[in-house]
């Protein structure tokens, strides 16, 4: 019965659920209802060519989850039964992070993330698989590579793919922020034609917490999420997710105010509140009933166990607005 409540309410016109909605801080919305293996970090969501969700997530190998309905999630195993040798350079636990999960060309792609905490010595992979179910991918080896000195850091990987038919990988964190290089579609690594390390926000004064880019194109913009300040801290976690929009996928990407994320822009689109604290981690994923925000969040119910969140977005008035 809950199950179908939230189907009904989740088909509701968006602007009048946003007309439903309280104004102020106390707008943000729960997370819509899932169930089942739903402790997760660094969620990236799609919807297969079977109509399965699959999800991946931090930890292990990279979990897999699957769904039939969006709601009851099942632990299915990891993408990676075996790490690749490479990942030993960049972590000592052969630790990925961060998948990003995206189905291009007739095959699945999952880039993500080898380092190891608060380390800049971090690589971005990418795998390919003909199912995209756990135990199934194919790694296709680094295709950026950070050190202690290079000021950035090669974490949290998104990818994007431009109507143009460009492909663009968003990725990092704290130090001088988030960047983005141009890939290639016939090998999904950096494209030889453009070297060039895009930066797209950062914070160049108090803390440099900012990182997990996603990009998306809608009516015409270019839309920036990413999260802010402190992850990983349980209760004490301070994430939160903003946004800017740009007319370019390389920026400059501004907030509602006009302020550039290059210089501590963006504006919020889900922050801590109630037992639903430090959102992050974000993917944006389209789906048949309209785009999702993708997340985790620590439950501040169950000593701050990180948690899937997910929620519709609505584009009205040309900003993204959780509902």
């Amino acid at each position: 019965m809950k199950a179908h409540r939230r189907t009904r309410w989740l088909t509701l016109p968006a602007a009048l659920l946003l007309a439903l909605l309280p104004t102020g801080a106390s707008a943000y919305p729960n997370p819509g209802l899932v169930t089942g293996d739903t402790v997760v970090h660094d969620p990236s969501m799609i919807r297969a060519t079977d109509g399965t969700y699959l999800l991946y997530s931090t930890h292990g190998g990279l979990e897999a989850r699957t769904s039939t309905d969006r709601i009851a999630f099942t632990r299915s195993g990891s993408a990676f039964t075996t790490p690749p040798s490479w990942w030993k350079t960049y972590s000592a636990d052969n630790y990925p992070w961060a998948p990003d999960i995206s189905y291009q060309g007739g095959r699945y792609l999952m880039y993500y993330a080898v380092s190891s905490f608060g380390s800049s010595n971090s690589a971005i992979g990418v795998a390919g698989s003909s199912s995209g179910r756990a135990g199934t991918w194919t790694d296709y080896g680094i295709v950026h590579s950070t050190t202690g000195s290079s000021g950035y850091n090669a974490i949290d990987p998104n990818l994007f793919v431009d109507s143009d038919g460009k492909w663009w990988l968003s990725f990092g964190s704290w130090w001088s922020g988030l960047k983005m290089i141009r890939l290639d579609p016939s090998t999904g690594k950096q494209y030889a034609g453009d070297r060039t390390v895009y930066s797209i926000a950062s914070r160049p004064t108090g803390t440099k917490a900012i990182e997990g880019p996603a990009v998306v194109k809608r009516n015409g913009y270019y839309y920036l999420f990413a999260s802010y300040d402190t992850c990983c801290a349980g209760v004490g976690s301070t994430y939160k997710i903003k946004v800017g929009r740009a007319t370019s996928p390389t920026g400059p990407y501004y907030d509602k105010n006009g302020v550039n994320m290059l210089d501590n822009g963006g504006s919020p689109v889900l922050e801590s509140h109630g037992r639903y604290i430090g959102p992050g981690g974000q993917s944006v994923m389209s789906d048949v009933d309209g785009d999702l925000l993708v997340y985790h969040y620590y439950d501040g119910q169950d000593n701050g166990t990180p948690k899937l969140g997910v929620n519709l977005l609505s584009w009205t008035g040309g900003w993204p607005t959780a509902y």
